[in-house]
């Protein structure tokens, strides 16, 4: 594999990694309006259980109990649901966190790739120049030991 092929991959799985990260946000984000959203809920039915509970001291005729009742009952499917959507929204983040991770992995791996290609350049290039100084001190010396009379 070529370096600009390497640079390449590195330069997709960046990509890759990076709209990944994106999608994971944006999936937290909206894990938060739902949780806000069942918070509301949970708060408005513990607030309208509070009336139904006055209402209930202070006399109530059964047909404002029904419906009380029948709302208390609407609100608590509401909150199934809600529960449900942030349930399936935690598997969301989850998912979209697993697949960062593993798009950040990938990056990694080309990036110590190419870590240890250059580190194996550097090396190549150090032994290359020992090479040539050690074969400029050998013709130095033959050559001074050639010139020095018998």
């Amino acid at each position: 594999m070529s370096t600009s092929q390497l640079e390449m991959l590195t330069d997709l799985a960046r990509g890759a990694r990076d709209q990944a990260g994106k999608v994971l946000a944006k999936e937290r984000q909206t894990e938060q309006q739902t949780t806000a959203q069942l918070q509301s809920l949970l708060s408005y039915r513990a607030e309208y259980a509070e009336r139904l509970q006055k209402a209930m001291r202070d006399g109530i005729d059964p047909a404002t109990m029904y419906n009380y009742q029948q709302f208390l009952a609407s609100l608590d499917a509401a909150l199934s649901r809600a529960r449900q959507a942030l349930a399936s929204q935690q598997a969301s983040v989850e998912q979209s966190k697993k697949n960062w991770q593993q798009e950040q992995r990938k990056l990694s791996s080309y990036d110590t790739l190419a870590s240890r290609r250059l580190l194996e350049e550097h090396r190549r290039s150090e032994r290359h120049e020992q090479k040539t100084n050690d074969d400029l001190v050998t013709s130095r010396a033959a050559r001074q030991h050639n010139d020095t009379p018998h």
